[in-house]
Formats: structure tokens, C-alpha cells, sequence
């Protein structure tokens, strides 16, 4: 457990926003920089997903392969296993979405050295629709042998992860948003995969949480904290390998938790939380993510209002968790 560096103007109405991917996109010209065995694939989508920036610096490492996902994972998985390190890049409801049968065989059956990004993740995709946000990706990914798989909360630790994952050895797949989000962390935060962060210390409530709504997460308590409630909120970047020890230190403190992301509730960050508790420490849950349902267009803070991933949505669900507690 690391103690945390967080970005001193957080709760400021003027907070900075910075779209994650751009995270990703500086990370991979950093990570460029550092190792000629870096090469990034993508499918069409090379400055939706920030790919482009290395595509400037690095044009023969670089490889387009067009609306062809299933395909590019399977020339990933090859690159891999000539001792390159490829980066995929696309939108997650296409990778994993729709080449999951190569991602399971072609590279993490074989342990392949393929990372896989998957941008516009999560209900804030807005106007794009249903059809383009992935609110499965977790679930799909978190299930595959030998798999590592990230949620990171904003620009910063998108950027962190970005460069951790190129020295990792083995499969990973880490996901994004697409809108601009609050700069939570700072350049200076710690961040080690597998290794969840206490964002903010308490002893009422765990809020676990993670990716962008982790901001919500930290806005909820610090509304709590106004009432008297104390609530401890954990910054879970890592699904897996899940870090189950920081949170059963932290619920055996507090005697309940939240789980916060966006996501399906079903099979994501709320099932990890709710498989180690039940494993090894039982106690009262809710969770806030999205509640058995596909999205719509609309703005970004439209739809996280309307499927109850807000910051008065968490407040409502640590209220209702602490009277079981």
C-alpha cells in the first residue's frame, strides 16, 4: 500500500481535465523512446485513440490494419512471438469486444506479450451510443488465464500505466475514456500494477473504486465527511492480479464497502470486490456501476446521471450499505 500524491486543487469547481487516452498516447512515444521493440497496431482509429502521436514519431514501427480486429490481434500475437512488444489499439467495444476468441487463444493461451488498449470505454462515450460503449470489457478480460487488467483513474496514471505495462512480461489489457476527465493524481503519484491505492483514509465506509470514477468517488466522501461519515476510498487500478489484501485490511476497518465504476455491476470491479470478501471476509455491499442495461446517446454527465454513477448516487449507496453494516 503506497500513500498517495493527489492533485491539491481536486475539489475545485476549475479542476483540470485531461482525456485519459491522451495518457496513453504520451505514454507510448515515452515508452517509444525507450525501447525499439515497441511497435503499436491499430484498427482505423489512430487519433481516436492517440495512437497517432507515436505514428508521428515512429512511422515504421507503426502498423495499420485497417477494420480488421480480429486479424490485428492475431498479427500482435505473431509480432510478440518474434520478441517485439506490440500495443493495440482500438475501442474496447472492438478490442476485446470483437476479437475476445483471438485475445483468449492467440495470446493468452500462448502468454504472448500483446497489451491491449481499449479506448472510449464506459457509458461516457455519450453521443456515440449503445453499440459504443463497452460496459463489459472488465468482465470478458478479468476471466482469462495469464491476463493482467487495468482501470486507471485519469491522464497521469493512464501515462503510468502505459509505460509499467511495456516492462511487464505477459498479456494485458487496460481501458480508457474518451471525454476529458479531472486530473486526480499528479506526475508524482505512485502507481505499481497490482497495488491499490487508499486515495483517502476512513473508518466508516470502503468506497473501492475505479478509472474516472474514482473523482466521484473522492467528491462523495469528502460530501460525507461534512455529515460525519468517514469514508476510506481505495483507487483499485488493478482488476487483476486484484489486490485483495489492501481491501480486506481496509473492510475489516470499516465494516462495509461500495464499489464504484463504470461498468456493469455484474462481473467487474463489484464482482472481484464481492468474490474476495466472500472468500475471506464477508460483509455488506452495494455497488454503483450500470445496473443491468445498455446505454443511449447523450452527454457524458447526462447518462452518469440517469444510470446513477454520480458522486450523490455514491453518497445514496453508503448511506443505505452503513445501516447494514
Amino acid at each position: 500500500m503506497t500513500k498517495p500524491i493527489l492533485n491539491p486543487k481536486l475539489f475545485d469547481k476549475d479542476v483540470e481535465q485531461i482525456p485519459t487516452r491522451n495518457g496513453y498516447g504520451d505514454g507510448l512515444v515515452e515508452i517509444g523512446k525507450q525501447d525499439e521493440r515497441i511497435v503499436v497496431l491499430t484498427g482505423d482509429l489512430a487519433e481516436s485513440t492517440r495512437a497517432h502521436l507515436f505514428q508521428k514519431e515512429f512511422p515504421n514501427r507503426f502498423v495499420e490494419c485497417g477494420v480488421a480486429e480480429q486479424n490485428m490481434m492475431g498479427v500482435a500475437a505473431g509480432l510478440a512471438f518474434s520478441g517485439k512488444i506490440p500495443f493495440v489499439s482500438s475501442y474496447a467495444v472492438f478490442v476485446p469486444g470483437r476479437n475476445w476468441d483471438q485475445l483468449r487463444v492467440s495470446v493468452c493461451y500462448g502468454n504472448a506479450n500483446v497489451k491491449v488498449a481499449g479506448a472510449h470505454a464506459g457509458i461516457s462515450v455519450g453521443p456515440d451510443g449503445a453499440t459504443h460503449q463497452a460496459l463489459e470489457d472488465i468482465a470478458i478480460t478479468r476471466v482469462l488465464p495469464n491476463l493482467t487488467v487495468i482501470v486507471p483513474c485519469d491522464y497521469y496514471e493512464t501515462k503510468k500505466a502505459t509505460i509499467a505495462l511495456a516492462k511487464m512480461k505477459g498479456p494485458a489489457y487496460f481501458r480508457f475514456a474518451r471525454e476529458k476527465t479531472p486530473v486526480i493524481t499528479t506526475d508524482k503519484t505512485p502507481f505499481k500494477i497490482g497495488e491499490a491505492i487508499v486515495m483517502r483514509e476512513g473508518k466508516d465506509v470502503t468506497i473501492a473504486a475505479c478509472g474516472p470514477l474514482v473523482y466521484e468517488a473522492l467528491v462523495a466522501a469528502e460530501e460525507l465527511s461534512k455529515s460525519g461519515v468517514s469514508c476510506e476510498v481505495l483507487n483499485c487500478h488493478t482488476l487483476k492480479p486484484f489486490d485483495e489484501d489492501t481491501l480486506i485490511k481496509s473492510v475489516k476497518k470499516t465494516g462495509c464497502v461500495v464499489t464504484v465504476e463504470e461498468h456493469q455491476i455484474t462481473g467487474g470491479l463489484g464482482g472481484a470486490v464481492a468474490e474476495t470478501l466472500g472468500r475471506n471476509l464477508p460483509a455488506p455491499i452495494e455497488m454503483v456501476g450500470m445496473p443491468n442495461s445498455f446505454g443511449e446517446s447523450g452527454e457524458p454527465s447526462e447518462l452518469l446521471k440517469k444510470y446513477g454513477m454520480t458522486s450523490k448516487d455514491i453518497v445514496k449507496a453508503v448511506k443505505k450499505v452503513t445501516k447494514r453494516a
